[in-house]
């Protein structure tokens, strides 16, 4: 595998918008609500997630092929160097579609491998809906979106960076989360999109009873 964007694609300028914060916010949210003592990030991208996360007190790695990024472990997320349930939590946020979709599921089901208890991940979600806020007296502000009226799913077009995306055809949610199921041996707890951000969805996944 070769990586697709060089480091400069993180620029803050044009990388960390408004929206992309939300979505850091439920990384961190979702990660530190499980409690790890270790945890591995797939992808680190600009390394924001590992600051954040490491100011909390948690103990975070990194991995990527690209060593211009800095990460912890310079090696491929198809054979990663480490034992299995090495770390507490594995998490890959808008990384997967980078790859085609079956070496998506080999890479998920490489990172299940070395997960003890969670794997979380975020994904792009193609279908478009508009994301409202409403201020609610003595309730406070209730965000809600509403889904974008579609006759059929797009077909998805690589476009240098997403080989794939959730709700294009061919891939709607159900089917992927059933493969990457079946890839892991790891079941799905949580699915929702960021309010703020609905393109971005995030899946958590634990083990199966009985798994291994």
């Amino acid at each position: 595998m070769q990586k697709q964007v060089n480091k400069s694609h993180y620029e803050f300028g044009k990388y960390v918008h408004k929206r992309r914060w939300a979505s850091m916010w439920h990384q961190l949210d979702e990660v530190i609500g499980l409690n790890p003592d270790r945890v591995l990030e797939v992808g680190p991208g600009p390394g924001l997630f590992k600051g954040m996360v490491g100011a909390m007190g948690v103990h975070v790695e990194t991995l990527d092929l690209d060593p211009e990024l800095e990460p912890d472990h310079v090696a491929s997320v198809f054979e990663m160097p480490f034992e299995d349930g090495a770390f507490d939590v594995v998490c890959a946020f808008q990384m997967l579609e980078h790859l085609p979709f079956e070496q998506s599921l080999d890479a998920f089901r490489e990172m299940a491998r070395v997960a003890g208890k969670a794997v979380v991940i975020s994904l792009p979600d193609a279908a478009t809906r508009w994301p409202f806020s409403v201020h609610i007296p003595k309730i406070g502000t209730v965000k809600f979106s509403i889904p974008k009226p579609r006759l059929r799913a797009p077909v998805h077009q690589f476009d240098g960076e997403h080989h794939w995306e959730v709700n294009k055809a061919g891939y709607a949610l159900d089917r992927i989360v059933s493969e990457l199921e079946r890839a892991s041996g790891y079941s799905v707890k949580k699915s929702y999109r960021v309010p703020e951000n609905p393109y971005h969805r995030f899946l958590i996944f634990e083990p199966k009873k009985g798994r291994g």
